[in-house]
């Protein structure tokens, strides 16, 4: 795996890019959340596509590209928490 400098150059050593993950998402994962809804990846699915993107709302002609972004992470969310094996929590 490549270091965040081989990957960021001098943008690694702001603190905007220093690798760690956006904390307005939260762990859906159990033990951390013991029951997760689709709202509660939606959310998630929301504030990493705004995060990326850039954009708290997208003007009217990014809306369709933004709501398919955060429709595509949600479903990729959902796969992997239903498809997570977690030592000593009962599926």
């Amino acid at each position: 795996m490549r270091s965040i400098e081989a990957l960021w150059g001098p943008l690694a050593k702001t603190s905007r890019h220093t690798g760690h993950m956006c904390r307005s998402i939260k762990t859906l994962r159990p033990p951390m959340t013991p029951e997760v809804h689709d709202e509660d990846i939606r959310a998630a699915a929301l504030q990493y596509v705004r995060k990326i993107s850039g954009f708290r709302a997208p003007a009217a002609h990014n809306q369709e590209v933004f709501d398919a972004a955060v429709d595509a992470v949600a479903a990729a969310t959902s796969d992997l928490l239903s498809g997570l094996r977690v030592r000593g929590v009962a599926s």
